[in-house]
């Protein structure tokens, strides 16, 4: 009994203590966690009257957008916040306005020039290409009326130049010999006959006059014809001369050949003029009106610049090409145009009103559309997509995008461009993860290319 009296008192004894020293812990940790409480609420306090400004939220791919509200991107990334005192002077504006900012030393080293948009009224130039052809109007063809045979050449090469009344070639024909010893005993008849009667004298000269016009409608010359009234004697051959001076383009005619009435055996063309045919596009046929001056550019002759006059535009179309043939008549000195050449023909339609230009080197042309760089302030400038119109040789129509006076960057631009571009890939590189630390452009491109500012 006096060891169970034992046992139980030192069980007391030890709930005791274990009640006691719970007690105090409890005390402690209570204490420990009223000041951590308080602590945290004053250090929550005290940063709360220093609180930073956010002024925008900017793309986390470093792409020129930005959001006045926290947002996500296309690919879920958060928006990064841009606190007051971190961004530079124009930094808002251009955040709101998608400008593109570069250091003025920058900018002096690309060598940006700008100039002001202005109006100003130009003539269109339609561009096309075309060919050499000759002038249909001064080709000739020798194809006699008669059947015959070719007796001898006297011009026998393609190419070769003839001048007016040349001899061509001979040829001899049964039909022709005929005709002619009709024409001359009709001729002396009529000379044998002058002292008779009125009626025989007058059917003897309805005889010679028929057997003239037969010889003439089978182009014999009148010196031929004089010839033969004169001496009565008839000729074996008959000779063809060249109606023209010119170059024969086409020669048939080979030497004892047969040849049946109304065959070409020569062709010669008069080449002091020639047309050039341009094939306009559909949507500039409108523009182009007879009368207009052309400018044609040869080949063959880089150094030269001809000049024609558009004589007529064709009222059909190329429906494969979607083009219209206009005829360009010009002259040809010396003869250094010919037939199938190619040729780039400038075509100064009617003068516009004025309308608003920018110089044809401020447009960037992507493919899909067409943009320019509007200086806003000291090394700010903004990306504009526009609209364009009609075009000259330096200066472009600005339909939609540009107003009248602004400045746009005419020299260096795709270098602008490419920095922007730059900007944004390499600030895409810092912003890979969620957790990953912003790089800010300027340091994102001094990194990328170390020999950036020198």
């Amino acid at each position: 009994m006096k060891l169970g009296a034992r046992i139980a008192a030192g069980a007391l004894v030890v709930a005791a203590l274990a009640a006691g020293g719970g007690y105090w812990a409890g005390k402690r940790n209570a204490s420990g966690h009223d000041e951590a409480t308080l602590q945290a609420a004053t250090e929550s306090a005290g940063p709360a009257k220093n609180e930073r400004k956010i002024l925008y939220y900017r793309n986390p791919m470093g792409l020129p957008d930005s959001s006045p509200t926290p947002k996500k991107d296309p690919m879920g990334m958060d928006y990064i916040p841009v606190y007051a005192g971190e961004a530079n002077e124009g930094d808002e504006a251009a955040a709101t306005t998608n400008q593109i900012r570069i250091s003025t030393d920058k900018v002096q080293k690309l060598g940006v020039r700008t100039e002001a948009a202005s109006r100003r009224s130009f003539e269109r130039i339609v561009r096309a290409v075309g060919r050499i052809e000759p002038d249909e109007r001064r080709q000739y063809a020798i194809a006699p009326k008669f059947e015959g045979y070719v007796e001898r050449l006297l011009v026998n090469v393609t190419g070769q130049w003839v001048g007016k009344g040349q001899p061509l070639f001979e040829v001899y024909s049964p039909e022709l010999v005929s005709a002619q010893r009709e024409y001359a005993i009709a001729v002396q008849g009529v000379e044998l006959l002058n002292k008779s009667g009125s009626e025989t004298r007058s059917g003897m000269q309805q005889l010679a006059d028929a057997s003239l016009t037969r010889l003439k409608n089978w182009d014999i010359s009148d010196e031929q014809i004089r010839d033969l009234a004169s001496s009565g004697n008839t000729r074996r051959t008959l000779t063809f001369r060249s109606p023209v001076s010119g170059i024969v383009t086409e020669k048939k005619a080979v030497q004892g050949m047969r040849f049946m009435p109304g065959e070409t055996l020569y062709q010669v063309a008069d080449l002091s003029t020639v047309w050039v045919i341009a094939d306009v596009f559909e949507q500039d046929i409108g523009l182009v009106k007879s009368g207009t001056r052309a400018k044609v550019m040869i080949n063959a002759y880089p150094d030269k610049k001809f000049e024609g006059t558009i004589t007529y535009v064709y009222p059909t179309l190329n429906t494969q090409t979607r083009t219209v043939p206009v005829r360009v008549e010009l002259a040809n000195p010396g003869l250094l145009l010919k037939p199938s050449m190619f040729a780039k023909v400038e075509l100064a339609v009617s003068g516009m009103a004025a309308v608003v230009t920018v110089p044809v080197s401020a447009v960037i042309d992507s493919g899909t559309r067409q943009i320019v760089l509007i200086q806003q302030g000291e090394g700010r400038f903004e990306p504009r997509e526009v609209k364009l119109g009609a075009r000259s040789d330096t200066y472009l129509e600005v339909i939609e995008g540009v107003k009248d006076g602004e400045r746009v960057v005419v020299a260096a631009n795709f270098l602008i461009d490419a920095e922007s571009n730059l900007r944004a890939a390499v600030g895409g590189f810092g912003h890979a993860d969620h957790g990953a630390a912003p790089t800010t452009g300027a340091k994102a491109v001094a990194g990328a290319n170390p020999h950036a500012g020198h």
